[in-house]
């Protein structure tokens, strides 16, 4: 690139109006400031940024973007992120806001400038898949060499740089809390440029990557969590914004609650909603859940059907000591839970892994006491470990440790262990929270010195010699005293002997993919976030591929978890598959079929026979699906599952459609139809392809009573 000015050129200018807008006390004196600011520093020629370099790939657009062609004449809002941020996270409800009021046509954009901490995510797929996860809706580059990062003297994620028309400088906010100051900086500058007449009003080519995907059951799911007695398994369904509950033995799907969208609702399983939850744990008919973006720890009472928020207030806050009752008390991004005890009855404590403040937090369930501390009603939430600086500092005083985004807890709770596990994510290592007094330590990864954050790698070893690579989940086996890792960046699972600190592989290649081997090495997976142990199987998250899988360690294979989309609590039922189908292409074979009668209280069962061509395979990187409507009358499958994924062609796809109780005359001849697409390749992999097909079968609701089903056979070839 050529020699351009940086934001240290900028930092001095700036720096002046920071200091009088700290100093002003009403909206319009701030207001007057920046427009007086815009005016001085638009006057300069010497602040015009370098342009993206050719050749960088591009999500959610229909081109690669130019500052001096599609972006000239636009205010630019540049996002410096790398998507394991917390940080980077926090702000992402600032930029939704922004687009909100400001259209791409009023003369605003966005653009996430991608620059990797990790190796990982410098991977154009990762950077897509966490794009969907986080629901960016704005064009984002992938600059896996970060070099407008360097051109610009860039320091730290996140750092915002608000552009002029000329991809001028104007402002730069650094790190995350500054969304009155971002919302005064870009109201400012549209308002300065419009009345110049400087702004253009056409549009840029945005194409969402979200508008083209299959529907799946899952999406980007991120913990799971298993209870032995009732053989019940929770799986934090994040992307579609609720919570599962199935047979740990059979995939039977019991309770869905919450989603498809996201929102902060409490009262009846059909009624409440969650916002991107995380962790999950589960005792009895009891899940509690870190629902992350809403900043809440919620209960779920499966037998009195109610979800009720057990702490925080719905708003991100930064309060680093807590002690508050649990409604009263701002958390931070909670991002997992776990049961545990402390000086009073058995699980009277919910340990939290506090991700947005690099803390490890209590919820008192019951009284109880901390190690050293005083006395704890039931509902209080306080601080336990960290000083809320972002370290990899271990210490006897669980105050003065250092945390770096811990993700996943396990808890070790007999002797000699006696401990928490802290997968501490962004210092890439395992710790050690002790019970009995608060002592954090060192298990495996990372590094001897507290500040450095960037010693990761995927090497096998002994303590700090082992190196992972941003660890979201961990999981304790007690009948073999050990540690299963879902070393999230590394696509591995790994082992740890507490006892030697000797860090293993245990499943996966190293490389991002959706293989289940067939032997534990030659499996694959794509950033696995949780993992949980049932007797000798492990149930894993493997988030990226919007799956769950289940290691056997007897047989050393790797299956996957089939979740039935019959749900066996009717009333808690909700669509289980994506709210998004893809487009149906011009080239799908269509099909009439005659009507068929049916009364109201029957199922319609449609069973289709599907034949692929001799010598292929249906994809397993590319989910085959299919989705039911009805055609105009929504109604008739209302509160029904309406997509699922197809994996297995070798038995009749079984769709079925519970006709109402009773229907209006007027409403008695509606039509279903049910679309499929398959994805499959060549058995030696030499060639994929996507075919996709569309079947009507109008019907004739018959309006006195009936019972059983109604089967319609049907067949087709690709």
């Amino acid at each position: 690139m050529a020699s351009h000015c940086s934001l240290s050129t900028l930092f001095p200018i700036q720096s002046q109006l920071d200091y009088a807008l700290d100093e002003a006390t009403t909206q319009q004196e701030k207001e007057d400031l920046v427009y007086q600011y815009l005016k001085k520093i638009d006057a300069r020629e010497d602040l015009k940024i370098p342009d993206f370099q050719t050749g960088l790939e591009w999500l959610n657009t229909t081109e690669p973007l130019s500052l001096s062609n599609e972006l000239a004449g636009k205010v630019v809002l540049l996002d410096f992120f790398t998507y394991c941020c917390i940080n980077c996270m926090h702000i992402l409800p600032d930029l939704h806001q922004l687009e909100k009021r400001h259209s791409v046509e009023d003369g605003l954009v966005i653009v996430g400038v991608h620059s990797a901490k990790f190796p990982n995510e410098k991977v154009l797929d990762n950077i897509r898949s966490a794009v969907l996860r986080y629901d960016i809706c704005h064009p984002v580059v992938n600059d896996n060499e970060a070099s407008l990062w360097h051109e610009l003297e860039v320091s730290c994620w996140p750092t915002l740089v608000l552009l002029g028309p000329r991809g001028n400088l104007l402002f730069s906010l650094v790190g995350e809390g500054h969304s009155d100051r971002l919302s005064l900086f870009t109201d400012s500058a549209l308002r300065h440029y419009r009345e110049r007449g400087q702004l253009k009003t056409h549009s840029v080519g945005i194409k969402l990557y979200r508008d083209s995907l299959p529907p799946s059951i899952l999406s980007f799911p991120g913990k799971v969590a298993v209870d032995h007695s009732t053989k019940k398994l929770a799986i934090a369904d994040t992307g579609h914004h609720r919570i599962l509950v199935v047979s740990s033995t059979t995939g039977q799907l019991q309770h869905v609650i919450g989603g498809p969208e996201r929102g902060r609702q409490d009262g009846d399983l059909s009624e409440a909603s969650f916002n991107s939850p995380q962790g999950v744990t589960i005792k009895g008919d009891t899940v509690y859940v870190a629902d992350t973006e809403n900043h809440l720890i919620r209960k779920v009472d499966l037998v009195q059907r109610r979800v009720s928020t057990l702490a925080g207030v719905g708003t991100q806050g930064t309060d680093k000591e807590g002690g508050a009752m649990g409604t009263q008390q701002p958390i931070s991004s909670p991002w997992d839970v776990t049961l545990g005890t402390a000086g009073g009855a058995e699980d009277n404590v919910l340990w939290i892994a506090m991700a947005g403040t690099h803390q490890i937090w209590a919820l008192f369930l019951a009284d109880g006491k901390l190690p050293k501390e005083g006395e704890s009603k039931a509902g209080r939430c306080v601080r336990w470990a960290g000083s809320g600086n972002e370290e990899n500092r271990n210490n006897a005083y669980p105050h003065k440790a250092g945390f770096a985004q811990p993700s996943g807890l396990a808890l070790a709770a007999e002797e000699p262990w006696s401990c928490l596990y802290v997968a501490d994510s962004e210092s890439s290592s395992i710790r050690t929270l002790a019970l009995k007094d608060g002592a954090v330590k060192h298990l495996v990864g990372g590094e001897r010195d507290p500040l450095n954050l960037f010693a990761f790698g995927d090497v096998d070893g002994k303590g700090v010699d082992a190196k992972l690579q941003h660890p979201l989940g961990v999981a304790w086996a007690s009948e073999q005293s050990l540690l299963y890792v879902a070393d999230s960046y590394n696509h591995k699972i790994k082992v740890v002997d507490p006892k030697t600190k000797q860090c293993t592989t245990l499943a996966g290649t190293g490389e991002a993919g959706d293989a289940l081997g067939p032997q534990f090495t030659e499996s694959r997976f794509n950033e696995p976030g949780g993992i949980c142990i049932s007797g000798k199987l492990l149930y894993v998250a493997d988030t990226n591929n919007h799956k769950i899988k289940v290691l056997d360690l007897d047989s050393n294979s790797v299956s996957l978890f089939h979740i039935s989309t019959e749900c066996t609590d009717s009333a808690s039922v909700k669509p289980l598959g994506a709210t998004k189908v893809p487009t149906l292409p011009k080239s799908a074979a269509r099909k009439d079929l005659p009507p068929v009668t049916a009364s109201v209280g029957q199922t319609v069962i449609l069973s289709l026979t599907i034949s692929l061509p001799e010598g292929v395979k249906l994809t397993d990187e590319a989910p085959s699906c299919w989705a039911l409507s009805a055609e105009g009358n929504e109604w008739l499958l209302e509160s029904q599952v309406t997509s699922g994924d197809i994996v297995d062609l070798t038995q009749p796809i079984r769709v079925s459609a519970k006709l109402p109780a009773a229907v209006k005359e007027s409403d008695r001849n509606p039509s279903l139809r049910l679309n499929v697409w398959l994805f499959y390749c060549l058995e030696e992999g030499k060639a994929c392809t996507m075919k996709a097909a569309s079947f009507s079968q109008p019907l004739q609701i018959n309006g006195s009573p009936g019972e059983g089903e109604v089967t319609v056979a049907l067949a087709h070839s690709f």
